[in-house]
């Protein structure tokens, strides 16, 4: 594996653990895909520093088992700001 590829592993890991990133935020962060996050801190990571991607690993466990609740949140903040400008134009 190239030594970039570690660097920016090791680098993920430790942005998701210090910020409680999700995915997606990582990979907006480091300008990368969803997939690349997800394969760095799964798989390449896991050869490279064991202890690290496991506590990566805990903090996107988090993440996903709460995903449903933030995805619901975001759905009704979306129509609350609907129904307002609705009542306001009447």
């Amino acid at each position: 594996m190239k030594g970039y590829i570690e660097e920016r592993a090791v680098e993920i890991a430790n942005y998701i653990i210090d910020n409680n990133a999700t995915v997606r935020q990582t990979a907006k962060q480091f300008g990368i895909s969803k997939s690349t996050v997800h394969k760095d801190v799964t798989e390449r990571l896991a050869q490279i520093n064991p202890s690290l991607a496991n506590r990566a690993r805990v903090v996107l466990d988090l993440n996903k088992s709460e995903r449903h609740i933030r995805g619901g949140m975001a759905t009704k903040e979306k129509y609350l700001h609907k129904t307002a400008k609705y009542n306001q134009a009447y």
